[in-house]
């Protein structure tokens, strides 16, 4: 402890120095530096430790699992449970009204699992005729295809020898592959299969483990919203709270808009076209319809990763209609992107299509299909942001004029430029 002599000492020693500009400047330059060995140290430490850091974040997801399906759908089937206690609760009569929360979330849970039986029935049956379809008749094709061939350019002994020479090259790397990757790779499965099997049993755990947390979530979303407004304004100041609870409801308003929106206009293209395959009279009209419908949730790629697995299942029963299919497929799409997905989606993003094609490609590469489906809104929202950064250091610039189409009700924290009223 230093007596009442040596505090006066170090008084007379600092603050003059503190109070002197020049002393001032080497203060802050020692403490930044301070901070960015500091954090150098961190950063390398932490990529040092990259692996270990990576296996203990996966373990925690690995734990909260049941939590993370919890949460997505509720987030999901949010919008069907308002729907449903809203309309409850105009409805019922006056000593009714407390049961239409409960009876929204139980409506929407029972919904929700009826569309995933629905999928699934069918898709499943379909799905295994036409695997058993294809395993009959694919002999026939073959032989088929081999006479179309031999009676079209049967003369014609160089394109004998070429098909020979193909048929032989195709046979030996099939060949090849059985005994070096196919067999092996069965032999894994019936090895792994109890594994396998034990793995299938943990996710059914944890998706009914999770279907109960959406349930808890479902019934406390209100008070979890007040919570979380609370706990925001209680660590920020008023100024930065607004702020960030702006841009939560900004997030919350993109992602929930457009994953709605995208799950509606995936099930009207489905429809429609379960009604022109059943109209032109394509093989597996509703095994087509849904894998079409399925993958049009993801922006972009999907109607193309929808209709090539769909074309080869007409392909097996009929080479003519596959092209057909083809052409009502573009004619679907199109239909889709022009009209119906502006309808329902309106300019929800406000990303131009070079930025939709970069983060679909940039977040498909990083987490796969689901990193496909919200990566538009992802970027949006962080698009968004890196925007109103840029606008506020142009407003703290002075440079307004950057900017004329936008006022200063627009930008936060905007002042009027001089002379201007």
């Amino acid at each position: 402890m230093l007596n009442g002599s040596a505090k006066t000492i170090m008084k007379e020693m600092w603050y003059p120095r503190m109070k002197n500009p020049k002393y001032n400047v080497y203060l802050y330059a020692m403490l930044a530096g301070f901070g960015a060995i500091s954090l150098s140290v961190l950063l390398f430490f932490f990529i040092y430790r990259l692996q270990g850091v990576g296996e203990i974040l996966g373990n925690i997801v690995h734990i909260l699992k049941p939590f993370i399906y919890g949460g997505v759908i509720a987030y999901l089937l949010r919008p069907a449970c308002n729907l449903y206690t809203d309309g409850l609760t105009k409805l019922l009569p006056e000593k009714g009204k407390k049961y239409s929360d409960v009876l929204g979330i139980t409506l929407s849970m029972i919904t929700g699992l009826l569309v995933i039986y629905a999928l699934i029935i069918m898709i499943a049956p379909q799905l295994y005729q036409s695997i058993i379809s294809l395993w009959n008749s694919l002999p026939y094709k073959i032989e088929q295809t081999i006479a179309w061939f031999t009676q079209r350019f049967g003369e014609n002994e160089i394109v004998l020898q070429f098909f020979d020479a193909s048929y032989k090259a195709i046979y030996n790397k099939l060949t090849i592959w059985g005994q070096d990757t196919l067999i092996p790779y069965l032999t894994g499965i019936v090895s792994g299969l109890g594994m396998s099997v034990f793995k299938v049993l943990l996710f059914f755990k944890d998706l009914l483990i999770g279907l109960i947390v959406a349930v808890y979530l479902l019934a406390s979303r209100k008070k979890f919203s007040r919570q979380s407004i609370m706990l925001v304004r209680s660590i920020l100041p008023p100024r930065w709270a607004d702020v960030t609870l702006q841009e939560i409801a900004f997030v919350d308003r993109m992602f929930g808009g457009f994953i709605d929106g995208k799950l509606v206009d995936s099930a009207i293209i489905g429809v429609l076209c379960y009604i022109g395959c059943a109209t032109f009279r394509f093989p597996n009209p509703l095994l087509v319809s849904a894998i079409v419908g399925i993958t049009n949730v993801i922006p972009f790629f999907g109607p193309f990763l929808g209709a090539i697995p769909a074309t080869l299942l007409i392909l097996i029963e009929s080479p003519m209609d596959a092209l057909w299919f083809v052409l009502f497929i573009l004619f679907l799409q199109q239909l889709d992107g022009n009209i119906i997905g502006p309808k329902i989606l309106g300019d929800h993003t406000g990303i131009s299509s070079f930025w939709v094609l970069f983060s679909i490609l940039l977040f498909g590469g990083l987490w796969g299909i689901v990193g496909m489906i919200i990566a538009v809104p992802l970027f949006a929202v962080i698009y968004d942001i890196i925007r109103k950064l840029v606008i506020r250091g142009l407003k703290r610039n002075g440079c307004t004029e950057l900017y004329p189409d936008r006022t200063a009700d627009d930008v936060p924290d905007a002042q009027q430029p001089e002379g201007k009223n």
